[in-house]
This record gives structure tokens, sequence and C-alpha cells, in this order.
């Protein structure tokens, strides 16, 4: 069986994907009542592919429990799975304007206002930010708010930093204390970096100098080759890594601005900061951000929601691909489906359509039908001892790879006004999957 036979194969999926895609179709009678109306829907239009590929009872049996499975058992794998994630807890410290929120852009590749709805208050001097999704986070932010502010009570401020650290998490963490390179008013940020690093040394802090061009000698134009090598900028560096001596385990230098500022690169520095970041944290949870920064997923395309887009898809992809390497075979399609329900319905506010998870699953129905029988193939190999997982796993990744892609498609014909041409949306998908089972091929979690 290969991809492309099971998108130009007769079904009632690809029948109706020969019709124009209207988002209001993909809307249900209800919200559903559970997961299992939702994938029992999924079942239905499959039902021919599915006795194809079980030929004996017991097996299709199996699989009609597995669309039995509950609630609860749902919760149980989705919460395992969270549990296994490689998270990371990043708390940013720093005075307003000393590039916090451009170091959540430049790990994120989110645009500034999607990051500026993103964070929401968590504590009176603290917003917390998960990415891509508070249930399902790759990436947490926890950002100081009213650091150097004179009205505002430092020792409020530090109790209530310290209260974040003193919950238990199994995730990694890290400080990040950010300082403009021409400010030298840290009396504030050093007394709490100190009181954070003598409760809880063990955190690796990382010392991140912005703001360089603000120093650069006139005229200067762009960013230099990096590092920098300009005498002031350089005595600037010296003296702030003094005033912090023993409070910090890393530095680093690094400029995020917008593209409005005229700088290139935009996030001049981002290799050595993610580099810096590596040493500090686990390996799984370096990996990931390595992962997140890849050049070939976050590569300027000239259509900043398709780069956003791509952002959030290959978070999913990481996430896909640590679900689909848990081998119990069919017990994981369900947190599957529900992760990429998810992304679907993230593209979808990025592209200006707010979607409810049913009219998201809607939308997973009707772009990536063509795929369905390829799922339940994949999960049968997990039946295969010692390959059948890290098979699941780079499949799960090319797919949900690709479902991004198209859904990137079909909302942007409807931003642009078109209707989505489900024949171009396939193609897409078939193309993206491709090379995606390459770029993924022997995935490990």
């Amino acid at each position: 069986m290969t991809e492309q036979n099971d998108v130009n194969t007769p079904s009632t999926n690809s029948q109706e994907s020969d019709q124009p895609i209207d988002i209001d179709k993909v809307k249900t009678q209800s919200n559903f009542d559970s997961w299992k109306n939702r994938i029992g829907g999924v079942w239905n239009d499959t039902t021919s592919r599915l006795q194809k590929l079980l030929p004996v009872d017991r097996a299709a049996n199996t699989v009609m429990q597995w669309f039995s499975v509950d609630e609860a058992q749902i919760a149980e794998i989705l919460a395992k799975v969270r549990s296994e994630l490689p998270t990371t807890e990043a708390v940013l410290i720093g005075k307003p304007q000393a590039g916090k929120s451009s170091i959540v852009r430049a790990l994120t590749g989110v645009s500034e206002e999607v990051v500026g709805q993103g964070f929401r208050p968590h504590t009176q001097h603290t917003e917390r930010y998960a990415y891509p999704s508070d249930d399902l986070p790759l990436l947490i932010f926890t950002d100081t708010v009213g650091l150097g502010d004179v009205k505002q009570e430092t020792s409020v401020i530090i109790d209530e930093l310290l209260g974040e650290l003193q919950q238990e998490s199994n995730r990694a963490r890290i400080l990040i204390l950010t300082v403009k390179i021409n400010d030298f008013a840290t009396d504030t940020l050093r007394l709490v970096a100190r009181k954070l690093r003598d409760q809880y040394p063990n955190i690796p802090c990382l010392l991140a100098v912005t703001c360089l061009h603000e120093v650069y000698p006139n005229p200067t134009d762009d960013h230099p080759d990096y590092p920098p090598e300009y005498e002031e900028l350089n005595r600037a560096l010296v003296a702030i890594e003094e005033d912090f001596s023993k409070l910090y385990d890393s530095s680093v230098l690094i400029d995020f601005t917008l593209e409005e500022d005229g700088y290139n690169p935009v996030f001049f520095g981002l290799e050595a900061f993610r580099d810096t970041l590596a040493e500090l944290l686990p390996e799984a949870e370096a990996r990931t951000i390595h992962q997140l920064l890849d050049e070939q997923a976050s590569k300027q395309l000239g259509n900043i929601y398709r780069d956003v887009g791509r952002r959030y898809i290959l978070s999913f992809t990481i996430m896909a691909a640590t679900v689909a390497a848990v081998p119990l075979p069919f017990a994981t399609m369900p947190v599957l489906t529900a992760l990429q329900v998810s992304m679907v319905g993230l593209l979808g506010n990025l592209y200006g359509k707010t979607l409810s998870p049913s009219q998201a699953g809607g939308v997973v129905s009707a772009i990536g039908g063509g795929f369905v029988a390829q799922a339940v193939a994949r999960e049968l190999i997990k039946f295969v001892p010692g390959f059948g997982s890290a098979i699941a796993a780079s499949w799960a990744a090319a797919y949900t790879w690709g479902l991004g892609e198209g859904a990137c498609v079909y909302f942007g014909d409807l931003m642009g006004g078109k209707k989505p041409d489900p024949q171009k949306i396939q193609a897409v998908m078939q193309e993206a999957f491709e090379s995606a089972k390459e770029r993924f091929k022997g995935i490990k979690n």
C-alpha cells in the first residue's frame, strides 16, 4: 500500500474531497459529549478500509474495542504523555524592555502580537505563557512584571518567584536574566537573582545581555559578524559580568529585534543562545530546543502566517512522535487525534478562524481522510517487537507535519476569500508527508 493509492482510492472521504470545502459545513450538531463519538464519526467513514486491513474477526474486534475507549482512559494516556514530554520551564527575569518577549519570539517563532496575547497573569507580579498549548506544552515561560518599578515591593516579587520554584516539577527549569547592554541600574535585578540562587543553586542560570545595537559605534547600519567586537560593547559586557559575578552559570550576547528595526539577522546571536541553553539543559530538553530552531522549518517564506504556522506544526510533530512511540497498539490513537485537532484549532486561530474542537475535528477529517487507513496500519506495526514503535513515531511525525501543511493551505485560502481546493490540499499534504518521512526517519524520543 502506498500513500498515493490511499489518496486516490475511491471512498466516502475522497468523494467528499471532490467538492469545495466550506468551513461552515464542518460544523456538527453538537460539540460531542465524548471522544468516543468524535472518533466514532471517523470510524463510520473508513469502515471499508479497515475491513481490508483487518482480515480476521479478532483483530477487527480489537479495533472496535479501541473505538470504545472512554474519556478516563484517554485522560490517563494523556497524563502519561504530558509527564514524559521534554518540557522546559524558563523563568525570565529582567526589567521592562530588556528583551524578554523577544526571547520568547526567538524560541517559538511566534509573532510579537501572538506572544503578547499568549501571556496570562499567573500571580500579582508574574505572567505565564505555554507554547504551543497549555495542555501539552514544550516550553513554559514565566515573565516577571514590574521588576525595577520603584512602586513595587521587591520582596513581594522575590516571594512569588520563590513560590514558583518551590512547586514540585519533573520539568527542566532554567533562569534567564535579561540585561540591556547599556543598563547599569541593576541593583534590584541582582538582589532578585541572589535570593533565587541562594535558595535554588542547582537551577541553571543564563545571563542574556541584550539590545547590543544601542552601543554600536556610529555609523553602523547592520549587525557585524558574531560575536561583535566593538570596544565600547566589550567594556560594557565586562562590567555587567562583574556586577553579576557568581549569580549565573553562562552568559551570551544577543540582539533580538523586529523586522522594521532594519537589522539583519533579526535574531542576532540566536545560534549562540541556543547552544548555550543546550549546555545548561538536560539532553532531551536541549534536543527539543534544537528541533524547534531547525532552519529547515523556520526559513523565511515571505508569508508570516505560514512561517509562524510551521513553528506550531513542528511543536505538535515533536509531541506526536513522543505519543506514538508508546508501545501500546491503538491506545495512543485517541491522544494523537486530540493532538492533531488541537494543532488545527491553533492554526485556524492564527489565520483568524476560531474553531470549536468539533469543528477542528471536522477539518481534520475533511482534509486528512485519505490517511486514516494508514493510521490504523501504523498502529498495527506496533505488534512487531523492537521495530514497531520507532516506525510508528516516524509515521506519526510525518503525518502530523503533512496535516499541518495542508491545514495552512486550507486556512490560507479561506483568508484570501477563496474556496479551498481539495486536490491542491491533498497534493500539498502528500508532498509534505513524503519529505517529512525522510526528515523524521528513525526519530527517537
